[in-house]
Formats: C-alpha cells, sequence, structure tokens
C-alpha cells in the first residue's frame, strides 16, 4: 500500500469511526436512562476485552500482549479512563454545549504536539483545515459563555488528555501492533471499571442487555478503527475527519430523537465536510 493510498485510508477509518462513537452515545443515551454509567462502561468493557482477545486468539494471546514500550501502554490505557471520567465531572458544572466548545479544542492540540512530539511535518493547508473545521464546530453548538470560571478548566483539562492518548497511540504504531495496543486498552480499562461498577450493578432486562451489548459492540469497533486510522495516518494528518463526530450526533439526533438540526447547525456541518474534504484534496 502506497503512503498515499495508506493516508486516505486512515482518515476513512477516522470518519467510520466516530460514526460508530456517534451510534454507541445514541444508544447510550437510550440505556442511561434506566441504568448506572459505571454499569454500562463495565459491560461495555466487558465486551470490548472479549474482542480484543477473539482478534489476539489467532496469533496467540501472550503474542500479541507483549509490547515494546508496556509502561507506555498501561499508561495511554489508564489515561483514557481518566480522559473519559474527566468529561463526566464537567457535565456535573458545565452545560453540554460549553463542554463541547472547550473540547473542540483537543484536534488543535494533536496538531501542535504532533510536530515536537512525533516529529510530523504539519503543513499551512492542514492547519487551515483544521482551524475551518473549528470554525464550523462553534457553529454547530454555537457556546454562549458569559465570563470564564474555573469549571471550564475541566474540559480542557480532558482535551489535553484525549490529545496526548492520539499522540501516543501513534507513537506506540511504530513498535506495537494496534491489536496490542486495543488489548491494553481494554484490559486496564476493564481492571479500572470493575473497582466501581459492581457497587452500583443492576441486573438488565432482555431490552437491557441488548443496549448494553450494542454499546460494548459499537465501542469495541469504534476503538478498533481509530487505532487502525493513526496505524496507516500521522496523527495531525485525521484530524478534521474527527470534527464529523458533531455531524453524525446531529444527524442521529434528528433521526432517533426528533431533534431537527437548525440553520446554524447545518451550515457549521458543511464547513467540517468541506475542511476535511479540502485537507483529503491537499494531502
Amino acid at each position: 500500500m502506497t503512503r498515499f493510498s495508506a493516508a486516505h485510508l486512515g482518515r476513512l477509518l477516522t470518519a467510520l469511526s466516530m460514526l460508530l462513537f456517534a451510534v454507541m452515545d445514541a444508544t447510550s443515551k437510550v440505556l442511561v436512562r434506566d441504568y448506572p454509567v459505571s454499569e454500562a462502561l463495565w459491560i461495555r468493557y466487558m465486551i470490548f476485552t472479549l474482542f480484543t482477545l477473539a482478534l489476539a486468539w489467532p496469533h496467540g494471546i501472550r503474542r500479541v500482549a507483549h509490547s515494546a514500550k508496556p509502561w507506555l501502554q498501561g499508561t495511554r490505557a489508564l489515561l483514557s479512563v481518566v480522559e473519559s471520567a474527566t468529561f463526566v465531572i464537567a457535565f456535573r458544572y458545565l452545560p453540554l454545549a460549553d463542554t463541547h466548545a472547550v473540547a473542540a479544542s483537543s484536534p488543535l492540540m494533536v496538531v501542535a504536539l504532533s510536530a515536537p512530539v512525533l516529529g510530523e511535518r504539519i503543513g499551512l493547508h492542514r492547519w487551515l483545515s483544521v482551524l475551518a473545521a473549528f470554525a464550523g464546530v462553534l457553529l454547530i453548538i454555537r457556546p454562549g459563555f458569559g465570563h470564564v470560571s474555573w469549571p471550564l478548566f475541566i474540559p480542557l483539562l480532558g482535551a489535553f488528555l484525549w490529545a496526548v492518548y492520539q499522540i501516543m497511540v501513534r507513537f506506540l504504531a511504530r513498535d506495537d501492533r494496534p491489536e496490542t495496543t486495543l488489548l491494553w486498552s481494554a484490559a486496564v480499562g476493564l481492571v479500572t471499571i470493575s473497582l466501581v461498577a459492581p457497587w452500583e450493578f443492576r441486573l438488565p432486562d432482555a431490552r437491557g442487555w441488548a443496549l448494553l451489548t450494542a454499546v460494548g459492540v459499537l465501542g469495541s469497533l469504534a476503538h478498533y478503527a481509530l487505532i487502525q486510522a493513526l496505524d496507516f495516518a500521522e496523527a495531525g494528518a485525521v484530524q478534521p475527519y474527527a470534527y464529523t463526530l458533531l455531524v453524525w450526533a446531529a444527524l442521529l439526533g434528528w433521526l432517533v430523537f426528533g431533534d431537527v438540526p437548525g440553520p446554524w447547525t447545518i451550515l457549521g456541518a458543511c464547513i467540517v465536510v468541506l475542511s476535511g474534504l479540502y485537507a483529503w484534496a491537499r494531502a
């Protein structure tokens, strides 16, 4: 596979990953009406672990689990759990739109970090595409900050942790296979969540099991697609496509929950898509 085709595949996998994350979030929105968040995460990580073990089995689980940088793998996996918890805390203090407005700065952080940490070349066109997509995101969420207060630093921390996570995935891809990174993510996440979830567990009914299973499968596929994307393409190159998560979320909100996107949302979505196409054309 040439570098050109590999880079384009990385971008496609990123967009697919964002779609899967959006479907997972829509399913979770229905699920958490009746079940604790920790329980949903616990089942999700259980299925995630089974998924990664199935991928690793043909190659030998011990062989796949072996990492050239185990401490870095463990830190990255734990970082993912902490990042998720950080955003949950942010939702306690801030409106959803304001939280996402701050979190949308994460792709810019990835681009900024990919140059000094990974040694990737960040050209003018890539910077312009990311900034244009960020402007589109702001149009979609239209944050209305009255004044800057300390809770705004919580999602900012979460955005930074998510950016560092993606940089670490790209760095580890130089030595570890994607299945290794996936297995560490699942195992560390499951162990961490298992310290909390059993105390809040509520026995699901048939519908609950179906939703919990769907969330676990979607999350597993989404993480696998994202890790594969960062294996094929540079971290900075795929960032404009990470913004498509909000496009998918707007569409699912309309189709599933009847939330009709307003004109600003449609305009912002168009800018996000066009910025991604621009980055693709100029790559």
